[in-house]
């Protein structure tokens, strides 16, 4: 008997993962717009957010969140960090005792700090939470590249148990049991995109990128540790994959955001032309909060900060991190 899958959220991400999930069994999409609901039912397309890309034919949107939630013996929760946790209210209305909940969410609760499955675990005590997460570009995966992602829960039958529900021929999940390490990879990788797509914009060169790359995992892991997480996660598909596919890739959200700030354009302009959010710019404020509670320094973060939320503009960040002086390499910097 196929496990029925609830997909909360009707994104780039949410969508492709509804159609994943519809291939190996009954998923039923959430969609807040009931236009994009009745488009993926008719049409199997969500223009939206994915433009042509064709949907699986199997796969079933509503407009009526209850109507989502009731059906599924798993839900998955693919709305932004900031809309977590009402979200997740709405979700208690109708979702049943011990059905799983798994976050496609890679970011932080701006008024808490809280890790996504921090906020199951309050919202909704008692279902199991974890994180599906990795180097994953929506487009593609739809377009029928291969990918590999990490589903991250505590209780390893439990992840052995779900992870067919995702995956394909062509897309690969792995298991692990280090939640927190894989939420905070997600979210941090983030903060290092924009400084990647910013070195892009100014024209610093490809030199520069694998330096910001790789310091930037030092930093990533430093903090992630710092907060409880493995330091192996963060050289897995949760840490250095995802950095490198958001750090390198047009089609990630953060590194545009920081491709157009290279280009001198301002904040506000970019997030307002943008349909869908870019997590690193509110998870840059985060960071720099946890680094200075844990006492650590995290050069390049902190330079993505200013930018964000100090008016500074990306040359002037770039010239500070390269005014420091470089010591070993084990140390930040």
């Amino acid at each position: 008997m196929h496990l029925k899958a609830a997909i909360i959220g009707a994104g780039s991400w949410g969508t492709t993962i509804a159609s994943l999930m519809a291939a190996n069994g009954p998923a039923r999409l959430w969609a807040r717009d009931p236009e994009v609901a009745r488009e993926i039912n008719t049409d199997q397309r969500n223009r939206r957010y994915l433009e042509d890309a064709a949907l699986s034919e199997k796969l079933v949107a509503t407009a009526d969140i209850d109507e989502a939630v009731e059906f599924g013996d798993v839900v998955v929760m693919a709305v932004p960090s900031k809309a977590m946790r009402i979200t997740l209210t709405e979700v208690a209305r109708k979702i049943r005792p011990w059905v799983p909940v798994i976050s496609l969410a890679k970011g932080l609760e701006p008024t808490t700090n809280y890790r996504m499955t921090q906020i199951i675990n309050e919202v909704l005590p008692g279902q199991p939470p974890g994180v599906l997460t990795g180097p994953n570009l929506a487009r593609e995966i739809l377009a029928g590249y291969s990918a590999a992602s990490t589903l991250a829960m505590e209780d390893e039958t439990v992840v052995r148990h779900l992870r067919p529900l995702f995956q394909s021929t062509l897309f690969r999940v792995y298991s692990n049991t280090d939640v927190v390490g894989c939420e905070l990879g997600g979210a941090f990788k983030n903060v290092i995109a924009i400084a990647a797509g910013m070195g892009d914009g100014i024209g610093a060169g490809e030199n520069t990128r694998s330096a910001l790359i790789t310091r930037g995992l030092a930093e990533m892991t430093r903090l992630g540790t710092a907060m409880g997480g493995r330091a192996e996660t963060f050289a897995g598909l949760a840490g250095l994959g995802d950095l490198l596919a958001t750090c390198t890739s047009n089609l990630s959200r953060n590194h545009t955001v920081g491709m157009r700030l290279g280009q001198g354009q301002r904040l506000d302009t970019i997030i307002a032309e943008m349909n869908q959010v870019a997590e690193g710019v509110k998870t840059s404020r985060m960071v720099e909060a946890l680094a200075a509670a844990h006492d650590l320094d995290m050069p390049i973060s902190h330079q993505v900060y200013r930018v964000c939320h100090e008016g500074i503009t990306a040359r002037e960040a770039f010239m500070a991190w390269l005014r420091r002086e470089a010591g070993n390499e084990a140390e930040p910097g």
